[in-house]
C-alpha cells in the first residue's frame, strides 16, 4: 500500500462519519461496500435516509444546518472511495468546506444516503 495524501483524505472521511454518526462507521462502510458490489435490487444507499444514519442522540438538522450536514456527508463519502484515484485531495475538500454550499435538492428529512453517496469522482 502506497502511503500518501489519499490515505489522509480517507482517514478524514472515516473521522467525519464517526463524528456525524456518533460511533465508528466501520460496519456501516463495510455494508455499503458490500451492497454496492452486489447485484442486490435494493442497495443500502437507496433505501436508507441520511437522517437515520446520523447520531440519534441529536435532533435532526434544519434549514441551513441541514444543507451543511448533507454537504459534509457527501464530502466524507467522496473521501471513502475504494479506489484512491477517485478520492479528492484535501485541497478541494477544504475549499468545499469553506465556501457557501447550494441549497438541498429536497427536504433533509427525505434525503436518502444515495443522495450523498459519491459515484466516482464528483469533486476535485
Amino acid at each position: 500500500m502506497k502511503v500518501d495524501e489519499k490515505c489522509d483524505v480517507y482517514s478524514f472521511g472515516i473521522l467525519t462519519l464517526e463524528v456525524m454518526m456518533g460511533k465508528h462507521p466501520g460496519d456501516f462502510i463495510s455494508s455499503l461496500m458490500l451492497s454496492a458490489s452486489s447485484s442486490s435490487s435494493s442497495p443500502i444507499g437507496r433505501n436508507t435516509l441520511l437522517k437515520d444514519v446520523l447520531d440519534q442522540r441529536l435532533p435532526p438538522p434544519e434549514n441551513e444546518h441541514a444543507d451543511g450536514v448533507a454537504l459534509v456527508a457527501k464530502l466524507a463519502f467522496a473521501c471513502l472511495q475504494t479506489d484512491p484515484h477517485y478520492r479528492p485531495t484535501m485541497r478541494p475538500v477544504s475549499t468545499e468546506l469553506t465556501t457557501h454550499w447550494p441549497p438541498l435538492p429536497k427536504l433533509f428529512s427525505t434525503m436518502e444516503l444515495e443522495d450523498v453517496l459519491v459515484h466516482r469522482n464528483v469533486i476535485g
